[in-house]
């Protein structure tokens, strides 16, 4: 989960993206190889790494990985090198016989949730502008991105390791984690979902200086029907919980974590999914 996780901040400082993505990858990717206790790994790199071409539909494991900024381009780099060291060091085919390692990677979308303040991310500036009061610039209001609450992907990243642990060699390789089509939504959507909890969020519409993706879509089928995972909050309750979250730490001094912990596991278990014991 170790990254550098910003795009624009990537235009900044190159090297260091690549540095961290890529040579911290290969770190612990050798750590493994010399550790024989390893059974499990999942890594988790993001939406950015295909080739994005502006397509309408959402993108599978198996499309074009590429990256225009350093941020995409280290990502699927990553990619790149987990592939190279499961064909070499880590093949499913020998798996049991040759070794006992399974690695995956796990590609999330738009990661939003209570306590992220990185940044140049929409959600964390929106919240921000609580503290300060200033005027929020928003880049490219038109850009659509699978969002999705943090602790649906974390749930499929670890129902992922969970199945890799078990020994079961299918669910090595890549896997996509992001919300489903109907809820997909643009920048401009979400700042009219914040005004709802914070009235007098003051907002300035503008186009971004570096080339950002404007449309960016995942195709989650396989995680739908493999794995029996699905996203638990949709885009309405996903932005609540996230709004809400920053709203009472601003204006209570309250950390709304454990109780929405609470409130996920219990909508889990109305669910009936399948890592819910």
């Amino acid at each position: 989960l170790a990254a550098q996780p910003l795009v624009r901040y990537s235009y900044a400082e190159p090297s260091e993206t690549y540095e961290t993505n890529v040579i911290g990858t290969l770190n612990v990717l050798e750590s493994c190889r010399n550790t024989a206790s390893v059974k499990a790994v999942v890594c988790v790199t993001t939406d950015k790494v295909y080739e994005n071409i502006e397509s309408s539909e959402g993108y599978i494991e198996t499309d074009r990985l590429g990256g225009y900024d350093p941020y995409s381009s280290s990502k699927a780099c990553t990619e790149i090198l987990t592939h190279s060291y499961v064909s070499s060091f880590f093949n499913p085919k020998d798996f049991g016989i040759k070794h006992n390692t399974l690695i995956a990677t796990a590609r999330g979308g738009n990661v939003i949730g209570g306590g992220d303040w990185s940044e140049d991310r929409l959600i964390p500036d929106i919240a921000k502008t609580m503290d300060t009061g200033k005027m929020l610039a928003i880049r490219n209001p038109a850009s659509v991105r699978p969002w999705q609450h943090v602790l649906d992907c974390l749930s499929g990243y670890l129902l992922l390791g969970h199945k890799l642990l078990e020994g079961n060699k299918s669910y090595s390789g890549p896997w996509n984690f992001g919300p489903t089509e109907t809820d997909l939504v643009t920048v401009k959507n979400i700042v009219q979902i914040a005004k709802k909890y914070f009235p007098s969020l003051s907002v300035k519409f503008g186009e971004a200086s570096l080339h950002e993706t404007e449309t960016l879509q995942l195709n989650c089928n396989k995680a739908f029907n493999q794995l029996n995972w699905k996203p638990i909050w949709g885009r309405e309750i996903m932005f609540e919980k996230t709004f809400e979250w920053y709203k009472e730490f601003y204006l209570e001094q309250k950390v709304n974590t454990e109780k929405q912990l609470e409130d996920y596991l219990k909508a889990a278990v109305k669910e009936k999914l399948s890592w819910v014991k």
